[in-house]
């Protein structure tokens, strides 16, 4: 199976096969200012009525910043902020859009063989 070029790009989060989901949200939560690992838990749970566990979250968060994606910022205690990259930024928006192309395909073609909208 081939793979898309976007998916092979530097930075694109097509790179994170399966850890795509996490991705997402977490960068999706940076989008709007930077936030460290709880405010990012809590902020997630709100928009998208998802619980990402702290293993998931922290090795999602060291896959990002290891890609430049995000970039840890520096902290006056235990908590280390993060925020979100020009690189990053991109390839969200790049992400973003290819999904809503995919559901917007799915939606249309689900009209026309269910009836549902």
């Amino acid at each position: 199976m081939s793979r898309s070029r976007d998916a092979d790009d530097a930075g694109s989060l097509g790179m994170l096969g399966r850890s795509t989901g996490p991705a997402t949200l977490i960068l999706s939560s940076l989008a709007d200012g930077a936030k460290h690992g709880y405010a990012l838990t809590k902020d997630i749970e709100a928009f998208a009525g998802v619980r990402i566990a702290p293993g998931t979250l922290y090795e999602a968060l060291s896959r990002l910043e290891a890609q430049g994606l995000i970039e840890a910022l520096e902290s006056d205690d235990r908590r280390r902020p993060y925020r979100l990259t020009a690189a990053g930024a991109r390839a969200l928006q790049e992400h973003l859009q290819a999904q809503r192309k995919v559901a917007d395909v799915g939606l249309r073609r689900l009209a026309g063989t269910w009836g549902t909208s």
